[in-house]
């Protein structure tokens, strides 16, 4: 529960007893926040009083009469804008015109309450101020998470492909200075490196388009009946000759096409990513097993592998953004860290999920659960056509 505080500045006695005796239970519920909020009420008699009070702890919410000795309420007002204070300000005054509530609105407040005012109305004004007040400092609380997740996403972005950009120009520089000796097979295997390398680097691109898209709402979609079997025998015949090279075979267990309403490239990613990890983090000579099932209307994809596997820490870490699990068997593996994370995503996207059990040298198995009929849910983060 929320307690906003508020300083009401009013030169009549009164009046300043009035609106805390008014507000002293007050709660208001609003739709955007889990519970409500309450009013605590501080008292000033000055405008200079006010600007005291405001230097010692700035209130929420100030009720400001207009009329004052000394200092006048806009004069206060502009003291304020001055100071830059995070302060929401409601005009209160017996000469009610448009003339001074334009005047108050230039100078930077809120609302505008003309005397004499019944408590009711005080209350509909406070309830009205409360809701403005708190949607506008989320917005901002929004916007500094937003810019801080930017700025962290841009960091790691720029220190996954420094490594590559940096083994590229070395083993470029070697080739122009032809300073590895005269044998042509020195310089075709650091060409083939380098391959392997900028091959990483567009396939991070590639993951970072895929994941902007989808989280974006952007990503153009095309849901059709579709076989689940058949997307996976696909899938498994793009990464049966990088298997076949370290003895590692591939078996699919699906007993039916396994039929859902899907986009197929989103499936294929799902299963590209799965097969490929399977075998990429594989030990030599292992097997991948791929299983299809549906249940009801649920279809799950189970992706095991018979390779290094992590541990219970490292699994939860694994579907976040630029996640790797980096350690002394995992050095020379090559990857974005983006794509179980796109996989997760795809999965919420479907109504489902995904999730891993792994046992450090023996293996993991990743299990995706998907809605076999989301149309709605599709719909729902369907975007309209690219022209």
């Amino acid at each position: 529960m929320d307690t906003l505080r508020i300083l009401v500045v009013d030169d009549e006695p009164g009046m300043r007893r009035g609106v805390a005796r008014a507000l002293q239970d007050f709660r208001v519920r609003l739709p955007d926040l889990n519970g409500e909020v309450l009013f605590a009420v501080d008292q000033a008699e000055s405008g200079e009083e006010a600007l005291e009070r405001i230097a010692a702890s700035c209130p929420d919410i100030l009720l400001l009469d207009h009329k004052l000795p000394g200092m006048s309420g806009l004069d206060v007002l502009d003291r304020i804008a001055e100071q830059q204070r995070d302060v929401l300000t409601v005009m209160i005054t017996a000469y009610a015109s448009l003339e001074t509530a334009v005047s108050a609105t230039k100078r930077g407040a809120y609302d505008f309450l003309a005397k004499p005012f019944t408590p009711e109305e005080l209350k509909t004004t406070i309830r009205k101020a409360a809701g403005h007040l708190i949607v506008q400092r989320q917005a901002r609380q929004l916007a500094r998470e937003k810019r801080q997740l930017r700025f962290e996403f841009i960091s790691v972005l720029a220190h996954e492909l420094k490594a590559p950009l940096g083994a590229i120009e070395g083993y470029l520089n070697l080739l122009k200075n032809r300073s590895a000796g005269d044998d042509p097979a020195v310089y075709d295997r650091m060409i083939e490196r380098a391959l392997i390398r900028a091959e990483g680097m567009r396939k991070m691109i590639m993951d970072l388009l895929d994941l902007t898209r989808i989280e974006s709402g952007k990503k153009k979609r095309e849901l059709t009946e579709l076989s689940v079997r058949e997307v996976a025998q696909n899938s498994i015949e793009t990464f049966r000759p990088d298997a076949m090279k370290r003895n590692i075979t591939i078996n699919l267990r699906a007993d039916d096409p396994v039929m859902m309403t899907a986009d197929r490239g989103e499936i294929e990613i799902i299963l590209n990513n799965l097969i490929s990890n399977a075998v990429k983090y594989n030990r030599d000579g292992g097997s991948v097993d791929v299983a299809l099932t549906r249940n009801d209307e649920t279809v799950t994809i189970t992706v095991t592998d018979t390779g290094i596997g992590m541990t219970r820490e490292e699994a939860a870490r694994l579907f976040g953004d630029f996640v790797r699990i980096k350690n002394a068997k995992t050095r020379n593996i090559l990857g974005s860290g983006l794509g179980l994370s796109i996989v997760r995503k795809l999965a919420n996207m479907y109504g489902g999920d995904a999730s891993v059990t792994s046992e450090p040298d023996k293996g993991s198995t990743f299990t995706v659960t998907l809605r076999a009929h989301s149309q709605a849910q599709a719909d729902s983060h369907a975007s309209p056509r690219d022209p």
